[in-house]
């Protein structure tokens, strides 16, 4: 068994477990996120499962397990949950392995893996009903204050740039205004390669979805395509974007025209990507988690590439060119 002595949760975890007749062989620590949740892999007599660790103080385990039953139901591949103990923050879940997606994805296997991806986001838009799943609404105020997280902890705590009203109100406006026009439904929000694990099957075990909203139709596929842990060329995201669109037509999600289907996923995507930016940030800054930065530079490209397509946002790129990335650069 591997658990320190001075991990009092791990030591609770331990003993909750035994109370409950499991007949623990080892635990090891399988991952941590953004959060303050942990995870422990446990082998036990039966097989191995995997237990989230929420400390109660700081996480509540009622989202998770409320949204496991709706995406079961929509047949989107989650986690079992075994055991629970929402009292004290433990959750025993099935073991999806410790090979994400990420883990996985090659020139010559993307299509396929995307394929998969795609499949299991698509039962996910269109097999839960977002007018009485109970999810939280994506709204404005939402939607202002992750982007603040940008403005925060990125340009003012990390580089110590305010920037200008007039520039935050425009950008605030035309983003938020494009998130709210598309149709709502259910949304992942972190529907990325890192929280997608792969166990050879037909669809990938999905993962971290206790976040998740009501809102904007391309947040979730704008996520995967233009991930902040791996890129690809635009014709290839261009393709799979396109494909995507056309079964959430075909579903009869979307309705609007190719063109204004691709405005909504990169207006959305750079929403997306200033609020991870600044996580990323706040992380670095507030929790000693650094690994992030390095995913900075990655999600900063999504950011220029799309104000450098559109004039609305030529204020905010000029901004962006004379202002943020010099100081940035110069940090790195």
């Amino acid at each position: 068994m591997y658990l320190s002595s001075s991990d009092k949760r791990a030591i609770e975890l331990a003993e909750w477990l035994q109370s409950i007749g499991f007949a623990i062989e080892s635990i090891q620590p399988a991952s941590s996120d953004a959060s303050f949740r942990r995870y422990f892999r446990v082998c036990h007599a039966k097989g191995c499962d995997v237990v989230m660790d929420a400390p109660p103080d700081k996480e509540t385990t009622e989202p998770f397990v409320r949204i496991a039953a709706i995406m079961a139901a929509a047949g989107v591949h989650v986690p079992a949950i075994r055991e629970q103990n929402q009292e004290q923050g433990f959750l025993l879940l099935e073991d999806l392995g410790s090979t994400s997606l990420l883990d996985v994805l090659k020139p010559d296997t993307a299509d396929g893996l995307y394929q998969a991806a795609l499949d299991s986001l698509l039962k996910l838009q269109t097999g839960i009903d977002s007018s009485n799943c109970g999810l939280p609404v994506y709204d404005r105020a939402l939607l202002q204050r992750e982007l603040g997280i940008f403005y925060e902890w990125f340009l003012e705590k990390l580089l110590g740039i305010v920037l200008p009203d007039s520039l935050r109100r425009g950008l605030d406006d035309l983003l938020i205004e494009s998130a709210l026009q598309q149709p709502q439904i259910c949304v992942h929000r972190d529907f990325h390669s890192r929280n997608l694990m792969w166990q050879g099957r037909a669809e990938p075990g999905v993962i971290d979805f206790q976040d998740a909203v009501v809102g904007p139709v391309s947040y979730d596929l704008v996520s995967l395509l233009r991930d902040c842990y791996i890129d690809w060329p635009h014709h290839r995201v261009q393709l799979w974007c396109r494909n995507h669109y056309q079964r959430l037509r075909d579903a009869g999600i979307v309705e609007v025209e190719f063109g204004r289907f691709s405005r909504w996923f990169d207006l959305m995507g750079l929403q997306r990507h200033l609020k991870a930016v600044g996580i990323f940030s706040r992380l670095h800054l507030r929790d000693s988690k650094s690994g992030y930065l390095a995913d900075i530079p990655r999600t900063m490209g999504y950011i220029e590439a799309v104000c450098e397509q559109y004039p609305e946002l030529a204020g905010f790129a000029g901004f962006l060119k004379q202002q943020v990335l010099p100081v940035y650069r110069s940090q790195l």
